[in-house]
């Protein structure tokens, strides 16, 4: 149970305590945030509504424990993570656990994540050895006019206190994502989880802190954004920000020093189907993609465009298998549970309702009990219905017929959105081409987008984001190059 065996001491009473400078902590505001369990609607957990205050003890312990940890040798910082990765998955079940509770994530995939999570700390550790572990030398007569004067030696060092804001869909796997190339690079945390996720986010930083790191190093602070979040973004003392989320991602780029940004935001996905296609594979990702985890992924389908030749017989197929969905509580492992708040249920509900009203085929009837909504797919949308444009993070896919690629790409490209997008063909040269000319940072050939393996190159273009995300991409990002040049003495062209 959450709390309870290795990780009693991250709770005090019924609030989960915040970590910082190397202990679990109470904060002094008296005052705890509610996590709310998306199906009971209930409060399940609470955790510490930290102060301004103890937010900046947290950075100022960080910054002070950066320095030390920049000097310790890069086997030992990657000795350090493969220990938490192993404590990380040995524990699996009681983290996994709190993500049923606090995201209605389906159980086997909470597994997963927390496994998956283990996973990507190893190969970072392994990742940044290699990455770090190597220099570059540069000669000066490698450029017109100069002699074989000077030595020019590069390496990577840390850029100081990293700032981590992972989301609440994988508030443990975007965690670790910022949080193990922070620290092989040298860097120190703090991390700020999502309210509803910050209680696994605590039992994993939980996990680091059994590992032994030195302490002021990783901290985890909760409270609300409305308190806290401006306060941590703007801090003159936070060297680079890696978000994952929405909107609050463009306010907090605009308001943030001049530091280093990796901004991972929203996206519209758009799945071109063409005539060519294999239906029975455009299907089942279809429905993988736009409906596993109740479509709460920056990576889910978001919008299908397909020819119209196979749209009948391609909608059939999707709703074969849409009628499969099994619908319910995630503790009973469901494919479609509750959306995470009933906020959310309210606004995927206009876009359903908008669509209605504006003439789109209802291929199931609508239905919605509390947070949960049946999966529902949405056929002859056109542009002028908000589902063909904006993104709902919930089980609706909106089917636009095309009449041509071009248009297909047209549409695509329109949206404010560039985050992944996938095309289905067999004709490996189309499927280039289209690739080529959609505006995504990642296009899937055949497949339904998705984030992983978590160390391909991520990134998403115009409001999907700022910089690249995987592992090798994070290192470089969280590092900057120090360069070093020996001058020799002029030449005596003689000697020898």
């Amino acid at each position: 149970m959450a709390g309870s065996g290795i990780f009693a001491e991250i709770i005090g009473g019924d609030v989960f305590n915040y970590y910082s400078d190397g202990q679990w902590n109470k904060s002094s505001s008296g005052k705890f945030v509610p996590i709310i369990n998306p199906t009971s609607r209930k409060i399940h957990f609470k955790v510490q509504a930290c102060t301004q205050e103890e937010v900046n003890k947290a950075i100022e312990s960080a910054k002070v424990a950066q320095k030390l940890w920049a000097k310790t040798p890069l086997w030992k910082r990657a000795e350090l993570l493969h220990k938490a990765a192993a404590i990380l998955k040995e524990h699996k079940a009681p983290i996994a656990e709190c993500l049923v509770k606090e995201i209605a994530k389906p159980a086997k995939d909470a597994v997963t994540e927390v496994v998956r999570s283990g996973d990507l700390v190893s190969y970072c550790a392994e990742e940044g050895v290699r990455f770090l572990g190597e220099g570059k030398f540069l000669v000066s007569d490698s450029f017109p006019g100069n002699e074989r004067t000077k030595y020019c030696l590069t390496s990577k060092i840390p850029l100081g206190v990293v700032l981590a804001i992972p989301p609440f869909n994988y508030p443990v796997n975007l965690a670790v994502s910022k949080i193990a190339p922070a620290l092989i690079s040298g860097n120190s945390i703090v991390l700020k989880p999502p309210t509803q996720g910050a209680v696994a986010a605590l039992h994993m930083v939980h996990c680091f802190h059994l590992a032994g790191f030195p302490k002021g190093l990783i901290s985890c602070v909760t409270g609300k954004g409305s308190e806290i979040g401006d306060f941590l973004t703007m801090h003159p003392s936070v060297n680079c920000i890696s978000f994952t989320g929405g909107d609050t991602g463009i306010a907090i780029s605009k308001k943030s020093a001049m530091i280093p940004l990796q901004m991972e935001l929203g996206g519209k996905d758009a799945c071109i189907v063409l005539e060519d296609a294999d239906l029975d594979l455009v299907a089942a990702n279809i429905v993988k993609g736009g409906f596993s985890y109740s479509g709460q992924r920056c990576t889910a389908v978001k919008v299908a465009l397909v020819m119209k030749s196979v749209a009948d017989t391609l909608v059939k197929k999707i709703n074969d298998k849409v009628a499969k969905l099994t619908v319910g509580p995630p503790e009973d492992d469901c494919d479609i549970t509750p959306v995470i708040t009933e906020s959310s249920a309210n606004f995927i509900e206009g876009l359903v309702m908008d669509a209605k009203k504006k003439g789109a085929t209802f291929c199931q009837e609508y239905r919605r009990e509390g947070n949960l909504i049946w999966p529902l797919l949405l056929d002859n949308v056109r542009p002028d219905m908000r589902i063909a444009w904006e993104e709902p993070f919930g089980p609706v896919l909106p089917v636009i017929r095309i009449n041509s690629v071009e248009e297909g790409i047209l549409h695509c490209n329109a949206s404010n959105f560039g985050l992944q997008g996938c095309v289905f063909t067999k004709d490996i040269n189309k499927a280039i081409l289209i690739s080529n000319a959609m505006e995504t940072g990642t296009v899937q050939i055949n497949s339904a987008p998705a984030r992983g393996p978590d160390h391909f190159p991520f990134q998403g273009l115009k409001d999907s984001g700022i910089g690249s995300q995987g592992i090798t991409n994070s290192i470089n990002m969280m590092t900057k190059v120090k360069t070093t040049v020996i001058n020799l003495p002029t030449p005596s062209y003689t000697m020898g």
